[in-house]
């Protein structure tokens, strides 16, 4: 399993010179991947950022989790992932989901037959970032393009897209049509018992590789896990009032959102991470959230750590 990085937490700071500095921190100390997410609400775009992160911050694997659909057609996200990744030499990884239906009314947008949406964008988005051409007619979405470079031109051919997939029906359309999930808020029984099978199965009807499964959850190196908890709890409160979450949280047999937060000491830490890879996630995007500076330095050598002995490999 690889170790990366999640950056979502600087979003708030509004500062793409805070988030640059994480990524590049986060490449001197080896890990594989530097991960952004977009809220549809929040004015940051993360595939901007990015293409001023992987400028100024070479080797690192650069990924969106996620950028939220609705709000922009396939085509216009199409053309700023070829060029993000274009900029980045071949390092973006395209993360896509759905997002939630209380934050797209704030944008007017109903949430209308989602799994009909996904299928209709990724049968535009793909087709856009691997052939550079599409001809598609959907229900709701259409387009007619040929693209005026191609994507099997950059450097490393196509970005990799990944799917916010958590349902049974996300997880099939996902591992028919993408390369992989990204996951949030979602634990290591529910990623054996339901998410790994569903969609290594849908894949391997329609022929596709194993799909690569990415999950983000907090991390923090702390001798007082509940306090970090309790945080949390306040934190993150919105996410477990969420219905795919909250499905996700009754799978795993947890009460709340702060039940998933890694927090302990060193080697409660190392087993929890240990689970996920066991479990069948392939990449650990770890959320840092050391209440203080002591704490997160403590979290990052434990995570350094874990790369020193080879846990952070593919």
């Amino acid at each position: 399993m690889r170790i990366g990085i999640n950056g979502t937490g600087l979003l708030a700071t509004g500062s793409v010179d805070a988030i640059v500095d994480h990524a590049a921190r986060a490449a001197a100390d080896g890990f594989s991947s530097y991960w952004l997410a977009e809220h549809p609400l929040g004015g940051v775009d993360a595939l901007t950022v990015l293409s001023v992160v992987a400028q100024r911050v070479p080797g690192i694997e650069v990924g969106t989790a996620i950028v939220p659909t609705w709000p922009r057609h396939p085509m216009a996200l199409a053309a700023q992932a070829l060029t993000t990744h274009q900029v980045s030499g071949g390092r973006l990884t395209l993360g896509i989901g759905l997002s939630h239906e209380v934050m797209l009314a704030q944008l007017g947008i109903p949430m209308e037959k989602p799994i009909r949406h996904l299928r209709e964008y990724l049968s535009i988005l793909m087709p856009l970032l691997n052939d550079g051409k599409v001809a598609f007619e959907g229900e709701t979405l259409a387009c007619r393009a040929e693209l005026f470079r191609k994507a099997g031109n950059e450097p490393g051919g196509a970005p990799s897209v990944l799917v916010a997939a958590l349902g049974p029906q996300a997880l099939r359309v996902t591992g028919r049509r993408a390369d992989g999930t990204s996951l949030a808020w979602v634990g290591p029984k529910t990623v054996r018992e339901h998410i790994v099978p569903t969609i290594r199965a849908a894949a391997d009807e329609a022929g596709r590789p194993a799909p690569r499964i990415v999950a983000t959850l907090p991390v923090c190196v702390t001798d007082d896990a509940a306090r970090t908890r309790a945080w949390a709890r306040k934190a993150f409160s919105v996410y477990g009032g969420l219905p795919s979450y909250r499905e996700m949280l009754a799978r795993e047999g947890v009460e709340e959102v702060a039940d998933l937060v890694i927090a302990g000491g060193e080697a409660e830490v190392t087993d929890r991470i240990a689970e996920l890879a066991a479990a069948g996630v392939t990449d650990f995007s770890a959320s840092e959230v050391g209440r203080d500076e002591a704490e997160r330095e403590r979290t990052r050598t434990l995570l350094r750590s874990m790369l020193a002995l080879g846990m952070g490999s593919a």
